[in-house]
């Protein structure tokens, strides 16, 4: 884990930051969104994504499985890994050089969670017609753990990022009262006379 996060760390810049935003963003502006049209075109109804789907319910998710199973499906393997990187470097490029500086291992947990809940749709979908209220439930447990973990991601960037503008404005602060300011040289009682 050391060496992933100590790589993470050599490459977070400003420019891996652009080159994998473009590609975040890429993958629901175009990936994901050509990919939900083709499964409801196929389906001949609106079904939606499971991986994106919010909560959890067992029931939304096997029938999600039953739409799908007049499509072909493949499942994100690039964008879980995608994601990862960015908010890895999101998070490095915050917390660099502090004691959370191992904070930016979290988003690989989050593509971790999305993986295992990518197999259980698979072995959905492979065993369908049949359906399994277990292999269901853990679809939702790892969804859930994957949202959970998006959501303590990005309450970190934004404590993060609250963090760093407190202190610069800390220091700027500081460094105003460190100025030394203009003081009139004191009138000497002898000039008056």
């Amino acid at each position: 884990m050391k060496m992933l996060s100590d790589f993470i760390n050599r490459i977070a810049n400003w420019k891996s930051l652009l080159i994998f935003l473009a590609l975040y963003v890429s993958f629901p502006a175009y990936f994901l969104k050509n990919a939900e049209a083709k499964i409801n075109e196929l389906s001949g109804k609106t079904v939606g994504i499971i991986d994106l789907t919010m909560g959890f319910n067992t029931k939304q998710t096997l029938q999600m499985v039953a739409d799908y199973a007049q499509t072909e499906m493949t499942t994100d393997v690039a964008y879980p890994l995608v994601y990862a990187f960015f908010f890895a470097i999101v998070l490095t490029l915050v917390y660099r050089k502090t004691a959370y500086a191992r904070i930016n291992l979290l988003p690989f947990l989050a593509m971790l969670f999305d993986y295992a809940e990518n197999v259980n749709i698979i072995t959905l979908l492979r065993s369908f017609p049949e359906q399994s209220a277990t292999v269901a439930t853990l679809c939702e447990v790892f969804k859930w753990l994957k949202w959970l973990v998006f959501g303590a991601i990005i309450l970190l960037i934004v404590a993060g990022l609250v963090a760093r503008l407190l202190n610069m404005s800390h220091s700027a602060t500081a460094k105003l009262s460190r100025r030394p300011t203009y003081s009139p040289p004191e009138r000497q009682a002898w000039l008056f006379y």
